[in-house]
């Protein structure tokens, strides 16, 4: 790679890597080779791209400005060596997949497992993560999505849909009766979470109406799954998404209530980066997985 290829790639890791020292002891060169680089980088482009300080280093605008054309001309050029090299012409490489944690662990991870029996020249780097991650600025090839998705440049194919389902323990129910409409659950013990469904008001649908019902949580905790155990344990009420209850509910350990008040369903999407080439690598795990988590999806466990 040219001198200035190189000094581009160095001054990319450093600002991901927040300081000089930090970048340099990344690309395992002497902090001051790589001070005195970009020093040259600006001398040469007459412009000043960071400003040094205590706290670490803060793009100028020209800087932010240049860094996104380093990351565009970098990755081109990558992509043309990796072409160079194979990887566009049959599946080779590194694929670096991610999804939510319990959806991909029960969903996708099976899905991955078939995929690399298939490929043997293919590995897969899977992040299995309840947040949004960037694409771009995390180096990952394809991630699964659950929900609306925000408008983007990505490119999305929807493979299924997931329900909201309010669900409680059989002797929960037994005891204390089972809701015919959502304003029942005012009053109710309920148990909450702030993973996917973090609102304190729960949302229903039915025949063109729409609810949003406050509920007051005898327990508020910080997983689905956590949420799930003290449903079934007897506490109450919980709302979660389908995937997250089916196994206490194939198993009988909990009951699905107001099927016909629940909102439209979410949306499951693979969605990955618009780009001039697509890796066989990535190509062929889309052709393998979409009818897989289709297939999935459309059987996972649904109410009566």
């Amino acid at each position: 790679m040219p001198d200035r290829l190189k000094t581009m790639a160095m001054l990319v890791r450093v600002i991901d890597e927040g300081s000089i020292t930090a970048g340099a002891r990344a690309l395992g060169m002497p902090t001051a080779t790589v001070s005195r680089r970009i020093s040259e980088l600006e001398a040469g482009l007459n412009a000043e791209l960071v400003m040094r300080s205590p706290r670490g280093l803060t793009l100028t605008e020209a800087g932010t400005a240049y860094v996104a054309a380093c990351r565009r001309i970098l990755e081109e050029v990558n992509e043309a060596e990796r072409s160079a090299s194979g990887e566009f012409s049959s599946p080779r490489g590194t694929l670096t997949l991610t999804a939510p944690i319990v959806f991909g662990r029960l969903h996708v991870l099976p899905v991955v497992t078939a995929f690399l029996q298939c490929h043997p020249d293919v590995n897969v780097r899977l992040q299995l993560v309840d947040r949004l991650v960037s694409l771009g600025e995390e180096h990952i090839d394809m991630a699964v999505r659950i929900g609306p998705l925000p408008d983007s440049g990505l490119i999305a194919r929807q493979v299924g849909e997931i329900r909201q389902v309010v669900c409680a323990s059989r002797a929960y129910l037994d005891e204390h009766g089972r809701p015919d409409t959502p304003h029942e659950l005012k009053d109710a013990s309920c148990i909450t979470h702030d993973q996917f469904l973090a609102d304190q008001d729960w949302h229903f649908e039915a025949e063109g109406t729409s609810l949003r019902i406050p509920v007051h949580p005898r327990l508020s905790v910080n997983t689905a799954e956590a949420a799930l155990d003290a449903a079934e344990a007897g506490i109450g009420f919980t709302r979660v998404l389908s995937y997250q209850a089916a196994p206490g509910i194939q198993a009988g350990r909990l009951e699905t209530v107001l099927e016909a008040w629940e909102p439209a369903p979410w949306p499951i999407h693979l969605v990955y980066e618009r780009r001039m080439l697509i890796p066989q690598k990535l190509r062929a795990f889309i052709d393998f997985a979409v009818p897989c988590i289709e297939h999935r999806a459309a059987s996972m466990w649904r109410t009566p």
